[in-house]
C-alpha cells in the first residue's frame, strides 16, 4: 500500500482518523507534531480548572486506549504505522507530562522545548522502539518515553535551580 497524505475529507472520514490526528492538528503544513504538543495545553487547562488529579489521569488513560486505536486504525488507511501527521501520540504524552509539571506558563514552556527535543531526537530506546513496533501501542509507547525523558529533565532542573 502506499503512503496517502490526509486531507480534511479523510479527517473526518472516521473518528479513528479524527483522534489519530490530534482533532485536525495533524493537519498542520509543517512540524504537525509540535501542533500536537500544542493540543495539549488547552485540554490540560481544562483539566486542571474543572478537574481533579484522578480525572486528569482517567483522561490520559483513555486517551492513550483511544490513540492505540486510532493509530493503529489511521495508519493503516495512510499506508505508514507511524504517519507524521498521527500527532495524538504527542497529545497524550504532553498531557501527562503537564500533569506532572501544572499550569504555570513558564514551566510548560520550559517542558514543551523538553518533549519536542526527545520527540524529534529519539534517544535510545526510543529510537529502537520507534523503528521495531510498528502499531498502535508502538506508536503512543515511543512517545511516552519522551514524557519520561522531559519529566526526568524537568525534575533534576527544578532539584538543582529550585524551580524551572
Amino acid at each position: 500500500m502506499t503512503a496517502v497524505s490526509p486531507t480534511l475529507h479523510f479527517l473526518v472520514r472516521h473518528p479513528a482518523h479524527f483522534i489519530a490526528l490530534g482533532f485536525g492538528s495533524g493537519l498542520a503544513p509543517f512540524a504537525p507534531g509540535t501542533f500536537g504538543t500544542l493540543v495539549a495545553i488547552p485540554i490540560a487547562a481544562v483539566l486542571h480548572v474543572y478537574g481533579n488529579d484522578v480525572v486528569f489521569i482517567v483522561v490520559i488513560v483513555l486517551l492513550f486506549a483511544l490513540g492505540v486505536w486510532a493509530s493503529d486504525v489511521t495508519g493503516r488507511d495512510l499506508g505508514v504505522p507511524d504517519h507524521g501527521s498521527i500527532v495524538i501520540d504527542e497529545v497524550v504524552a504532553f498531557l501527562l507530562v503537564l500533569f506532572f509539571v501544572g499550569g504555570e506558563p513558564l514551566r510548560q514552556a520550559f517542558a514543551f522545548l523538553l518533549f519536542r527535543v526527545f520527540d524529534i531526537a529519539k534517544p535510545p530506546p526510543i529510537r529502537r522502539l520507534d523503528a521495531t513496533l510498528k502499531n498502535g501501542f508502538g506508536v503512543m509507547l515511543d512517545d511516552l518515553l519522551a514524557a519520561a525523558y522531559t519529566l526526568f529533565v524537568f525534575a533534576v532542573a527544578v532539584r538543582f535551580t529550585g524551580s524551572a
